[in-house]
C-alpha cells in the first residue's frame, strides 16, 4: 500500500533533483548573462549598440577589442564563439577561439588570421571556411552578433580546423560559466 507521505516526498525529491542546477555540460549561448556573473565588455561599442564598420566585412574587418570578469575561480581555459543568429540560412558563425589560457581576461582589437595566437589559443574556422575573425556583413537589415565567452575546466583537443558545432560538442562537461556581449550591425 502506498502512502500518501511516501509519494509527496519522492515528488518533492525528483522535483528538487531536475530544477538543481547542473555543473558543466552544454551552456546554450542565449546571450543571456548565466549566474556565474561573467562580464563580457568592449571599448569599440557597448551592449546592443551598433558595431563601428570598422569591425565589419564592410570596413578593416578587424576583431574588436574584448575584456572580462567575473570568472570562476577554477578556470583553466577559454573558448569564443562570435555568431549572428539573423542570417538569412540560419546562425552564422564568425569567429571561433578557443584554448585561450586562464591568464588571459583580454582579446586586443585586430587579434590576426594565424591559428596558433601569440597570447595562446587557437582560432577555428569560422562559416566562411577561414580561420580567423571575420566580421559583420549581412546582406541587409540590422543583424545581432553575439561574442559568447565560455570559462572551461581544461583545454581541449582541437586544432584550426575546428567549427563552432565542433567546439560546442568539445565544450560539453567542461562549461564553467559564460557570459555573452551582443551588439548590433545595420547595412
Amino acid at each position: 500500500m502506498n502512502s500518501p507521505i511516501l509519494f509527496v516526498c519522492a515528488t518533492a525529491a525528483l522535483i528538487l533533483a531536475c530544477a538543481a542546477p547542473q555543473k558543466g555540460g552544454k551552456v546554450e549561448t542565449t546571450g543571456q548573462t548565466p549566474t556565474s556573473g561573467m562580464v563580457v565588455v568592449s571599448t569599440a561599442f557597448k551592449e546592443g549598440e551598433l558595431i563601428p564598420v570598422k569591425y565589419s566585412g564592410y570596413g578593416e574587418n578587424v576583431s574588436p577589442e574584448l575584456a572580462w570578469e567575473n570568472v570562476p575561480e577554477v578556470v583553466k581555459s577559454f573558448a569564443l564563439i562570435c555568431r549572428d543568429p539573423d542570417a538569412p540560412g540560419g546562425t552564422f558563425y564568425h569567429w571561433v577561439l578557443f584554448n585561450v589560457p586562464d591568464t588571459v581576461k583580454r582579446l586586443p582589437e585586430g587579434v590576426g588570421r594565424e591559428p596558433a595566437l601569440s597570447f595562446g589559443g587557437t582560432q577555428g574556422t569560422n562559416s566562411f571556411r577561414r580561420v580567423g575573425y571575420d566580421g559583420p556583413r549581412p546582406p541587409m537589415g540590422t543583424h545581432r552578433y553575439y561574442f559568447d565567452l565560455y570559462a572551461l575546466d581544461g583545454m581541449l583537443v582541437l586544432d584550426q580546423t575546428a567549427t563552432a558545432g565542433q567546439l560546442h560538442d568539445a565544450m560539453k562537461g567542461h562549461v564553467l560559466g559564460q557570459g555573452s556581449l551582443m551588439g548590433r550591425f545595420k547595412r
